[in-house]
């Protein structure tokens, strides 16, 4: 099953919004570095994660170039703009994420979105698949690795205009794929991500143009199966 998840911001209790916060920090690997403010309590953009030509030839050195390093990039200059004097100066990306609307929202959440993509890829790898416990989850669910692969493809190129397909998972070992509209995360709704894919035009058409559907299929070759499975422990 693939839907739309609609998320309508919430005022959460807060032990519930504690609870969440936590987890989202959890499922953000790098979520300490993220979270480092310089001198003046603002965000800054980490050192690429790897060398900016080491996803090649699936996503190039100029898109990741510009992707990570001018669109991320202004996501953190304009969530710092935004969180300035307001009661959301001192807060982790996690917590604005998860309490704000609107343009700090926007900004905040696709900070969170884009770093959770770029941590979870590496270098091509030869006959890349999941390994351990996301392997058993996907043929739990889907009862095969292509079967995933057709669906998760199929929520990508049917997703109309910007967002992301999230792979969610559950304490029982269930998977889900969803699509969310720009910069909307699961998390706000209670679920739990462990893999996105970007489907803004900005993170492909340098590449690919208009064919997402190449982009998707390229994605497989880069995804790092051993962080989805360390998110994984992240669910108890």
């Amino acid at each position: 099953l693939i839907y739309i998840l609609f998320i309508k911001q919430k005022t959460m209790k807060t032990q519930d919004l504690s609870n969440l916060v936590k987890q989202a920090a959890c499922l953000l690997l790098i979520s300490h570095k993220v979270n480092q403010k310089d001198e003046n309590n603002n965000f800054k953009l980490l050192p690429t994660l790897y060398p900016e030509d080491a996803l090649e030839p699936y996503i190039s050195k100029k898109t990741v170039e510009f992707h990570y390093g001018k669109h991320l990039a202004g996501y953190i200059q304009t969530t710092n703009n935004l969180k300035a004097d307001t009661e959301y100066k001192d807060l982790s990306i996690e917590e604005i994420m998860l309490q704000a609307d609107g343009k700090l929202f926007n900004n905040a959440a696709q900070v969170y979105n884009h770093y959770f993509q770029f941590e979870a890829l590496h270098a091509p790898k030869k006959d890349n698949a999941p390994e351990g416990k996301i392997k058993k989850n996907i043929e739990g669910t889907f009862g095969n690795l292509d079967t995933f692969k057709q669906k998760f493809a199929e929520a990508a190129t049917t997703l109309f205009g910007s967002g992301y397909v999230w792979l969610l998972a559950s304490a029982d070992g269930k998977l889900e794929l969803v699509q969310t509209k720009n910069a909307e995360n699961p998390l706000t709704a209670g679920k739990t991500p462990v893999l996105n894919l970007d489907v803004w035009e900005h993170a492909y058409y340098l590449d690919v143009q208009n064919l997402r559907a190449k982009y998707v299929e390229n994605f497989w070759n880069i995804v790092d199966w051993e962080k989805v499975n360390k998110r994984l422990e992240c669910i108890k």
